[in-house]
């Protein structure tokens, strides 16, 4: 079930626009500790919980939770999941209201905003096992 985010896209996308792109050490001291919802136009897109050691969980809040790293890359902050061994980077952004990711740096590709508190919880069920 998605729900509505308060922050609009556009308002974060033209903030963002004027903001240098994030480096490893800037991401990392933003978002170690943290779990962050993301969202894509208006809706909820998934939830990232990130660990020490460039660690991370990506959950679309369907309560399927991947483990992966992250490392930087010719600028860009790039993901490895254990279901996929192809990087998925995107470029980050600090705005006034949370982080932005442009996937690939590319302004006419998918564009993540940071939400606010949604009062969702990630939750990640256990592995499914089969008789």
């Amino acid at each position: 079930m998605l729900k509505r985010i308060v922050i609009p896209a556009l308002i974060c996308a033209q903030t963002a626009a004027a903001q240098s792109p994030l480096s490893a050490d800037e991401f990392d001291a933003y978002t170690q500790g943290k779990t962050l919802f993301y969202g894509f136009e208006g809706q909820i897109y998934g939830v990232e919980r990130y660990l020490p050691n460039r660690r991370v969980i990506w959950s679309f809040l369907d309560g399927q939770c991947k483990e992966g790293i992250w490392y930087e890359q010719q600028g860009q902050i790039c993901f490895v999941y254990e279901d996929r061994s192809d990087p998925q980077c995107w470029v980050f952004t600090e705005t006034g209201r949370g982080l932005l990711a442009q996937f690939e740096g590319d302004p006419q590709a998918t564009e993540l905003y940071e939400a606010e508190d949604i009062g969702e919880e990630m939750v990640c069920l256990g592995p499914e096992v089969g008789v």
